[in-house]
């Protein structure tokens, strides 16, 4: 009897796990218009309601060298207007018919959405087209624009020696590929922004063919094809360029970064390393990567916060995060917070300790069992926000992946084996190929 609870146990999690893996799926229904643009639906009848998104296939690291910046810049000037909306109406329009919109910017693509009634999806469907096309800019438009971003930047950045040493870190890590240009851009290059560079920007990537539309909600498919056909069908393609970036060389040696200011009340560890994605560098490393973050640093169970908080302590918080999305590689990152009178110092040690022992013994079956329920059942939560299941096919399908890849990741988390999550592991997490970051009081230790 004692042999028999745990076969059941471990027969049980695997129905569970293999349950949980079919519960994550969305189900997408794809099309693709003469122009080029793609289009995916997910059908979700529960509630009324609408989310609408464009993504295109072009962020921060696809900026022209000196113009860092622009993409951002661009997202901000798309809610200016053209002939048919005036300046400034857009997010009224939409505001004013019971919604609400925004966008948003990252290294690989910019995206503009629309959470409506089902009965205004073709509303802002025709509001969207329209600018996807005919934005119409004036040098006052940019003016009062980049002060805007440059106040952004300010406040988000300048004044916050956190992200000031985020931002080094990330240079640091890439010093060939734009991923080490911050996405909101330098500051010195943004004061130089004109009205020819986000034109330029606009006619070169906003386009069908370089872009995806996104609608989730209570929808049919074969209305919402319809209706993208009559308002995105007309538009005209565009010759968009290759994604063509600089790629990393092999960094040789581990790199550190010590960032002292008077505003630093508190001191921060961190380190990163080069990571592959889904669709770069060794990818098959990729699912069982993120497996092995969940368990190295991925909450109060994690090897990291036992050791450092529970046990050790160390340290007020530890852990670690890595996202196997990015048309380029990505970055896995390591992050502690010393305990009240315990130096950095002494917390870099613990932390190297715990690792060393993470990548020498590995983790439990009980944990990888435990990580690979809570992966997947995070995953079927998603589907219980309407807004959450176009943004993770957004961020997929401007990253290189295709749709069913999206769907497959249920599956492949549920198949991941230990050997294959340490063997991830043990090929990223590389002391030479490091970046430490230390964030210090001024005048505060340095070593």
């Amino acid at each position: 009897m004692k042999q028999l609870i745990p076969a059941l146990a471990i027969s049980f999690i695997a129905a569970l796990s293999a349950q949980s893996a079919q519960a994550a799926l969305f189900h997408p229904k794809t099309h693709t218009l003469a122009n080029g643009m793609e289009i995916v639906v997910i059908e979700d009848h529960r509630a009324p309601v609408v989310a609408h998104m464009v993504w295109y296939k072009v962020g921060a690291a696809d900026e022209p060298p000196g113009k860092s910046g622009i993409a951002h810049f661009l997202e901000h000037l798309l809610f200016k207007g053209t002939e048919k909306v005036p300046s400034g109406q857009f997010s009224k329009i939409v505001a004013r018919n019971g919604g609400r919109d925004n966008a948003f910017t990252s290294y690989d693509y910019t995206g503009y959405y629309q959470n409506v009634a089902k009965d205004k999806l073709d509303l802002v469907m025709g509001l969207e087209a329209d600018r996807m096309v005919n934005l119409k800019l004036t040098t006052a438009d940019v003016i009062t624009e980049r002060a805007v971003i440059l106040e952004e930047r300010r406040s988000r950045t300048d004044n916050n020696p956190a992200a000031q040493m985020r931002e080094a870190m990330n240079a640091a890590q890439y010093m060939a590929h734009p991923y080490g240009i911050p996405v909101i851009g330098w500051k010195h290059e943004m004061e130089k922004l004109e009205l020819a560079d986000a034109v330029s920007f606009y006619r070169r990537y906003y386009a069908p063919n370089n872009a995806v539309l996104i609608v989730a909600g209570d929808v049919e498919a074969s209305a919402v094809f319809a209706m993208a056909e009559r308002h995105y069908g007309p538009l005209e393609r565009a010759q968009t360029p290759p994604r063509r970036r600089p790629q990393e060389p092999p960094q040789l040696a581990a790199r550190r970064v010590i960032f002292k200011d008077a505003r630093v009340t508190q001191a921060d560890w961190r380190r990163g390393y080069l990571a592959p994605t889904r669709t770069a560098g060794e990818r098959q490393h990729a699912i069982p990567l993120s497996m092995f973050a969940d368990l190295l640093g991925g909450g109060s169970t994690s090897r990291l916060y036992q050791a450092l908080v529970v046990e050790g302590k160390v340290a007020a918080s530890a852990g670690a995060y890595y996202s196997a999305t990015g048309l380029d590689m990505g970055r896995f990152v390591l992050y502690a917070t010393p305990s009240p009178g315990v130096s950095v110092a002494v917390l870099e040690t613990a932390m190297d300790k715990a690792l060393a022992a993470a990548l020498k013994d590995g983790f439990t079956g009980k944990a990888l069992e435990r990580s690979r329920t809570g992966l997947l059942a995070a995953a079927v939560y998603a589907r219980d926000n309407l807004f959450t299941s176009p943004r993770i096919f957004g961020d997929a399908l401007t990253s290189g992946l295709s749709v069913e890849e999206v769907e497959a990741w249920p599956n492949e988390v549920r198949v991941v084996t230990m050997e294959q999550i340490m063997a991830a592991g043990r090929s990223v997490l590389v002391p030479r190929r490091s970046v430490t970051g230390l964030l210090l009081p001024a005048g505060g230790e340095g070593k």
